[in-house]
Formats: C-alpha cells, structure tokens, sequence
C-alpha cells in the first residue's frame, strides 16, 4: 500500500474536501504501508484538503497513527486530560476549544458532539465499533445511570492548576461491536477496503440519531448479556435500581428468595438492582427468632453493604411480646410483617414499642380479612397467592370487595395456583399483573416484596426479570 492507494479507497467510501473525520485506526490492519504511519494521515489530509479537519483521539496508549497526528506541526490538543483529541486542519480550534470546560468528558460542548454539528464523519479503518469513542457521547447524553465520575487535577490553557470532575464517566465493557448492524440496516453505515483493513465511514450526526433511538427504547442497548460479565451484570443492576427510583413504591426481595446466607443474599441483590431486603429467613431458620447478636449481626451485614432492611416478617409472635420487640428494637428493626391472625393482641404493643407492624392474610377470606384490620386499626400486607388459597380471585373479589386501598401498606409480589403450588409472576391465579397496576395508578407509596410469604418457583433473577416485564407491558 501506498499514500495514493489509501487515499483512493478513501474516495471511494465518500470521503471528500472539506470533510472533518474523526479517525479511529490500525495502522497494522492495512498491512506494509510505504511510508508508513505519516502516509496514512498523508493519504487522508490529501482528501479532505486544507478546508477539512481529520481528528484523532490521543487519551492514552491508542497506536502510533494518534501519535503521528499529534505530533504533527499545527496540531490542536483539546485541553482536557480526559477523553482528549488532537486535531489539524481548518476547524481544528473550534472543535477542540474549551473541552475542559465541558460537564462532561464526551457529551454537549465537546469535539464529539460538535463534529455531529458541523456534519462530520467517523472513520474506523481496521477497527471495529468497541473503538468509537463517540459511542460514550451517545452513553452521556442518554444520561444513562451506570455511568460514573472522573475526577483530575491539571492544568488549564490559562496556566491555572485546577480539580475538576466530570460526570458520566465511562466504565468498564460495552457491548459495542454489536451495534455495527443496526448503522448497516439504517443505511448510514458505508463500508470498504483498504488493503488489508476493513474500513467503516458513518456520518457522526447519523451515529447520534440512531443510537439515541435505540438507547431511549432500551437503556440496556450497549450491555451484553453474558451472565459471567461482572461488568455489564453491574451495570444492568444499576439500570434497574435506577428505574425503581421513579417508582412511588419501595421494591424489597426476600431474604429467603435471595440466597442462605448474607454475602449471597447481598451478591444476588446487588447483582439485580435491589437495595432493600425482607428478612423472613437466614441460613434455612425464622429470623424472627434468631438469637439478638446473630440477628443484630445481619442487619449490620446489610447496613455495611448499602443493604437496607424494608422489614422483619415472622411466621409467628412469641407469647412474651415485650421481650421479643426489645430485641428486635435492640438488633435494629423498625418494620414487621407479621400473621393477619396475630393482629389483635399485637398492633397495640407493636406501635407502644415504637414499631410499625403490617399484617399479611394467611388462609382468610376477604371478609375475615378486613374485620380483623378493623377491630386492630392495623394496616395490611395482601398476599395474593394466600387469598388463591383461600379460593379466592385476588383482584377481581378480595382486593375490591375488602376495599384494601384503604388499609393496604404493602403488595407481596407472589403467585399461586388453585391446588397450593406457587407460580412464576403473573403464571398464576394471582392476578398480580393487575394488583400492580392498580396500585401504581394510585402512586402507591408503599413497599413491593419479591418472593415476599411464599416459595418462588426460581431464583431473585428470575423474579426480577419477571416483575420487569410486567411492568415493561402496562
């Protein structure tokens, strides 16, 4: 290969005078360049010609064809020591001025964003999309929740030393390559070959409006789905906790559904986006009757791991009221989840002791239901898969004829068939999906528990991925 044969190929895919390209390459995929490195940024400043501008990043060890550029007399640094680009040609200054000042490294007011501006293009020769930085500005603008901050200390074009952060920082895996398709089936997306390299040319301000599409329809866009990725498992986690934060509800999971142990329980919630847990059962035992040290121990477990504890639920209450809401006060619990049937001669002394207790049905029927609430003034924790047991329809008769709406603190997320077997979330006589709906049209403010007073037939994943759907389709 020579400079006139890159230059060529150059042509051909479209580019012409006047262009600006921001140029991601391997100098190695083109195979023996004569010339080497300087030819390839000869062949493509001869295309675009003293009006264009050919842009490269230079924000860390990227390959000697960065380098070349930099180097070169004329060449423009944006003055950033993050996401940083170098630049030559005649809009150099103006797509590289102020990057700095910028909230974010990638994002509005940086050499990304105003290249889409000035209608630019984005060349990958020999690459593939995991190296198109502007790919992170697509991630910043969506604002997507994952992203982080950077912080560093350096020194400003004016010669002042200054710390700054910026927010929306990149982290770790994307799943870019797998977006190459979608630049192809839109149209925008020209491809060629230049010697040995594969090379790709997309106008920048196309590469915006698609992958934004794509990423307001689905914040997941550039996640694989690899389950062995720590990474992208982290990050859907974060996308997920993110999305409960505009929720009016609480959403917990229970301890039971989300492992034996606490450092399970506290991987498997993080790893799903859950921030809150219900303790009904640790290492196969009732934590409502667990020994004060060990049960105090576990809260702070939580605690430490930015675990909150939403509630304690108990099978049962011991006879000594008194004693046990000491412990359970001295061990850090503010919330039970306790027996409808329990609720006369406990919703007084749980409240006398400073707890807030809630009361889940167990075998009643609707009608038993609500005067038991009424003769405690409790309030309740509706169980659907218990009133299917009771043979009962949970929406279309308990729900509306008990008038829960009124007395209704929390929504146990668990499903049922007729014959007592438990079912996956809305594969049942539940009728959850509708309970949900209802009560997030009511803004509900209360607290959701997966897996909450019953066996789910799976795994917290499982769960979760189940409650996302009914939530994706209402």
């Amino acid at each position: 290969m020579d400079k006139n044969e890159i230059a060529s190929g150059l042509r051909k895919l479209g580019l012409k005078k006047g262009d600006a390209v921001l140029l991601h390459g391997s100098l190695i995929s083109l195979g023996h360049v004569e010339g080497g490195p300087d030819a390839v940024i000869d062949a493509f400043l001869e295309t675009i010609g003293t009006e264009g501008t050919l842009l490269v990043p230079v924000f860390g060890a990227l390959g000697i064809l960065t380098e070349t550029l930099k180097k070169r007399p004329g060449a423009i640094i944006s003055p950033c020591p993050r996401g940083t680009v170098a630049a030559l040609g005649q809009a150099a200054e103006e797509l590289c001025r102020d990057h700095w000042h910028a909230d974010t490294v990638h994002g509005t007011d940086t050499p990304y964003t105003r290249l889409a501006a000035l209608g630019g293009y984005i060349c990958l020769l020999g690459v593939d999309q995991d190296r198109n930085t502007t790919l992170h500005s697509v991630e910043a603008l969506l604002e997507l929740p994952y992203l982080g901050n950077s912080t560093a200390t350096f020194e400003t074009p004016g010669g002042d030393t200054v710390t700054k952060t910026w927010k929306r920082y990149p982290g770790p895996h994307r799943d870019f390559i797998g977006l190459d398709r979608h630049f192809r089936e839109a149209g925008a997306l020209k491809t060629g070959r230049i010697g040995n390299a594969e090379v790709r040319l997309i106008k920048s301000r196309d590469l915006f409006d698609i992958a934004l599409a794509l990423g307001r329809a689905n914040p997941a866009f550039v996640l694989c789905d690899n389950p062995a990725c720590a990474d992208c498992v982290r990050q859907r986690a974060a996308l997920f906790a993110d999305r409960m934060e505009h929720e009016s509800f609480t959403l917990s999971a229970s301890s039971r559904l989300a492992g034996r142990y606490v450092p399970e329980i506290v991987d498997n919630l993080k790893a799903a986006g859950i921030r809150f847990v219900e303790l009904d059962y640790l290492e196969g035992k009732a934590c409502a009757f667990a020994a004060p040290e060990k049960l105090r121990a576990a809260v702070q477990e939580f605690e430490d791991n930015g675990i909150s504890v939403s509630a304690l639920r108990a099978p049962a209450v011991p006879e000594n009221i008194s004693e046990w809401t000491d412990k359970l006060r001295s061990a850090g619990i503010r919330r039970l989840v306790l027996p409808l049937s329990e609720a006369p001669r406990c919703a007084e002394p749980m409240k006398a002791a400073g707890l807030e207790a809630v009361f889940y049905n167990t075998h009643q029927k609707t009608d038993t239901a609500v005067r038991l609430l009424k003769e405690s003034a409790g309030a309740a924790c509706f169980n659907p898969a218990n009133f299917v047991l009771a043979g009962e329809m949970p929406f279309l008769h308990s729900y509306r004829a008990g008038r829960f709406i009124k007395t209704i603190a929390q929504l146990d997320l668990s499903d049922g068939i007729w014959d007592g077997a438990p079912a996956r979330l809305a594969r049942g006589n539940a009728e959850i999906k509708e309970l949900i709906s209802i009560l997030r049209c009511h803004y509900f403010g209360g607290c959701f528990c997966l897996g909450g007073g019953n066996l789910f037939p799976g795994t917290l994943k499982d769960a979760v991925g189940d409650f996302t759907r009914l939530l994706d389709r209402m």
